[in-house]
């Protein structure tokens, strides 16, 4: 259950696009180099630089899945019941310590050192929950667009906190895309029912989706350059995933984000990540 107590803030801006579009951005993708992967496979790694991804990765039992879920469960109705909604659980791992713990889960870090090398920061948490029935869609988009990173070499780790079918909207990758460089977004609009703003535009003629199908406590992983997106939930089922976001500590943030990045795995060198303690608050 989630408990008061002192939580650890920021003032992160989100920036426009036009600010975004000023930025000199690094935004090609920089392929894993690792020689001896603890976790992962070779094949996984040849997976990753080549289709932008990896799925299916094994990281909680079900007892333990299933603690979070009452976790998350409990969390969600206090948020639902401040007049929030099941996608406004942003920067999660500031404000919640079990969120910070997952994002410093040796498990998960492993694997992502095998993909980005040794010295990483995790600087985002969020949960994206499709209620049953919800219409709501994730237009095609690529996550390095709305970031003010640079270079471009952030992963996301997808950890399904319920099963994620195609049923109930999981997530859908156009394979090799992440090659193509920064792609061309415009606006969604209302009639498009999108949760995100920008939407690449007949993201099938850049390859054929995936569906990527989880069971409850395991994680995908996937470039920040990737075109990704999910259909919405006309099921009965829940679908929520908790989005964890690792980038390599050489990469720069502006906007205040650096504020939100803790060192999960080696040293920032470079000192520009504010790694932020855990919070009181579970």
């Amino acid at each position: 259950m989630a408990t008061k107590g002192v939580v650890y803030r920021t003032d992160k801006i989100m920036p426009t696009w036009e600010q975004l579009a000023e930025m000199e951005r690094d935004l090609q993708f920089y392929p894993s180099t690792t020689k001896h992967p603890k976790v992962l496979t070779q094949k996984q790694l040849d997976d990753f630089n080549r289709s932008g991804y990896v799925k299916g990765i094994s990281i909680f039992e079900e007892d333990e899945i299933d603690e979070h879920r009452q976790y998350f469960d409990a969390l969600l109705a206090n948020v639902m019941a401040e007049g929030g909604s099941s996608y406004s659980i942003i920067s999660a791992h500031m404000k919640h310590g079990n969120v910070y713990d997952l994002l410093m889960h040796p498990k998960i870090v492993t694997c992502v050192k095998d993909l980005i090398g040794e010295n990483i920061i995790g600087w985002g948490a969020h949960y994206f929950c499709k209620m049953p029935h919800d219409s709501k869609i994730v237009g095609w988009h690529q996550d390095a667009g709305y970031w003010p990173l640079t270079p471009s070499k952030t992963v996301t780790v997808w950890l399904a906190i319920d099963d994620a079918t195609v049923e109930n909207g999981a997530m859908r990758f156009v394979a090799g895309s992440h090659h193509l460089g920064h792609l061309t977004a415009r606006h969604s609009t209302p009639d498009e029912n999108s949760i995100l703003g920008q939407i690449v535009e007949n993201a099938e003629q850049y390859g054929t989706p995936v569906d990527v199908e989880l069971k409850a406590g395991e994680i995908s992983i996937h470039t920040d350059l990737l075109l990704h997106g999910s259909n919405a939930n006309p099921s009965p089922n829940r679908r929520c995933g908790l989005t964890l976001r690792y980038c390599t500590s050489d990469v720069q943030a502006s906007y205040r984000w650096d504020r939100e990045g803790v060192v999960v795995s080696g040293k920032d060198n470079k000192g520009h990540w504010g790694n932020p303690p855990r919070p009181i608050v579970d």
